[in-house]
């Protein structure tokens, strides 16, 4: 009988990305952070059609439930099927049994009609009772207009903007931009290239730190641990194995610094209760004693979850989800994988 923990939170995630293992290469390698959006996250994102995002936002929902997180922050983009997205991600996690707060990420990629869909979705859904904040894509995508028509939105409604920052050097205007319309409530994601200290407005907000995906994009380093205020682990779409997220942030923090220890990074994995604090209710139980020890969570591998809990429902049971057959989501989630395959 292993410990139990309350259920784990990844901070940022995008569950649309569930479906892109395996995609076809694209039309030629990505040599920057911008051509690895441009060639790779903005052709996906726009082939995207509502059946593709269900079962795309289930398989991530299992596969996070698999690994003992029980909450997810999402930031979702689909340009092409916009209206009920949130909807339908939101319905595709509760199916499972996990927790989500959801945002639909605006932009003017598409132009200010996009812009303003991508807002009123955001509205229409929050307004509905829906869980979630304002979501915006980055700030170097958006017009100063629609900058503040999110913040604007998000301060009506009483949640946080859930924003993209400094993620690449073509960012590197955000922390001007944004600093006058940050509240506390904000989660900031990846802050790479910020300066240090950050400006004090925008270190107000949450940072989600997110060192896979960074490493993955090449895009450099963010130093969490000299940020301010409170921050989050996330996975940026990697998956939702927060464990393993917490071995890779600790790895990364004591390669910038032979000084940091696992403490740091699972500081910064607890501080996701802050978020969605209904996890607190939340229980978890693993393979292993002493999972809720850093050092030994830092460097043990193969720790599973067994056993979770949901507001009191077992919806995961001897390693196995008790609301959907695994089998069944993973066949489906491979047929709309197809479908978006061959659109690319």
């Amino acid at each position: 009988m292993g410990d139990t923990t309350p259920g784990l939170v990844c901070g940022h995630h995008h569950l649309y990305s569930a479906l892109a293992r395996g995609m076809p290469a694209p039309p030629k390698t990505p040599t920057s952070f911008l051509e690895i959006l441009e060639q790779v996250w903005w052709r996906l994102d726009v082939a995207l059609d509502l059946e593709m995002l269900r079962w795309s936002a289930m398989l991530g929902a299992l596969e996070a439930l698999e690994c003992g997180t029980t909450a997810i922050v999402d930031h979702h983009e689909s340009p092409s099927a916009i209206e009920g997205s949130l909807d339908v991600i939101a319905a595709a996690c509760a199916e499972v049994g996990v927790r989500v707060v959801a945002c639909y990420g605006v932009t003017d990629r598409h132009g200010p009609d996009g812009a303003r869909r991508g807002l009123a979705e955001n509205e229409r859904f929050l307004r509905a009772g829906g869980r979630g904040m304002v979501g915006v894509h980055a700030a170097f995508t958006c017009r100063e207009e629609t900058l503040q028509a999110a913040a604007g939105l998000a301060a009506d409604l009483g949640v946080g903007v859930h924003v993209h920052v400094a993620e690449g050097e073509v960012d590197l205007e955000a922390p001007a931009r944004l600093a006058p319309l940050v509240t506390d409530d904000w989660l900031v994601v990846h802050g790479v290239h910020l300066p240090s200290p950050p400006p004090p407005a925008l270190a107000r907000a949450t940072l989600a730190h997110n060192a896979r995906s960074n490493m993955n994009n090449a895009v450099g380093y963010a130093r969490p641990r000299a940020w301010p205020g409170r921050v989050v682990l996330g996975t940026d779409g990697i998956g939702a194995d927060m464990l393993e997220e917490l071995r890779v942030a600790y790895a990364r923090a004591r390669e910038d610094d032979v000084t940091a220890t696992p403490a740091d990074a699972w500081k910064w994995l607890e501080a996701g209760t802050a978020l969605v604090p209904e996890v607190g209710g939340d229980r978890v139980r693993w393979s292993y004693d002493g999972v809720d020890d850093a050092w030994r969570a830092a460097f043990t591998p193969g720790v599973r979850a067994l056993d979770a809990w949901v507001d009191g429902e077992r919806v995961l049971a001897g390693g196995c989800p008790t609301r959907v057959d695994p089998a069944e989501v993973r066949a489906r989630a491979a047929e709309q994988a197809h479908r978006l395959f061959a659109r690319l």
